[in-house]
């Protein structure tokens, strides 16, 4: 059976969509902002997930986290603390869906590399 080891960005992902989804529940949202910051997060740590098997699936939040910053602006809030939440997080989902996929695990050795002795 082939090992699919997590990737760092993928890692950060999932932790990220974590936290957003847990945000949303966290403070008062409007209703919009509410749903989508939950539907969000969800999906980011579906997406990761799904990225670690099919790494181009990291595409997915970059989507998702373009998607993340403009709904942040246009979607009413209650609170810019949920505005800028959601745009922090974006910009965070945004680049680590674009960094290349490296195995985030210790000792792991890329092609070509000598054997360890």
């Amino acid at each position: 059976m082939r090992r699919h080891p997590m990737t760092a960005a993928s890692g950060i992902n999932i932790a990220f969509g974590i936290w957003l989804f847990i945000s949303a529940f966290l403070w008062r949202h409007s209703q919009g902002q509410f749903t989508n910051t939950w539907v969000v997060g969800a999906l980011c740590v579906l997406f990761a997930l799904l990225a670690i098997w099919a790494p181009k699936a990291r595409y997915l939040n970059t989507i998702l986290a373009i998607w993340l910053f403009v709904s942040a602006w246009a979607i009413p809030a209650v609170s810019m603390g949920t505005v800028w939440n959601n745009v922090l997080v974006s910009i965070v989902m945004l680049v680590v869906s674009l960094l290349p996929t490296l195995p985030a695990e210790r000792g792991v050795r890329g092609p070509g590399a000598a054997p360890r002795l």
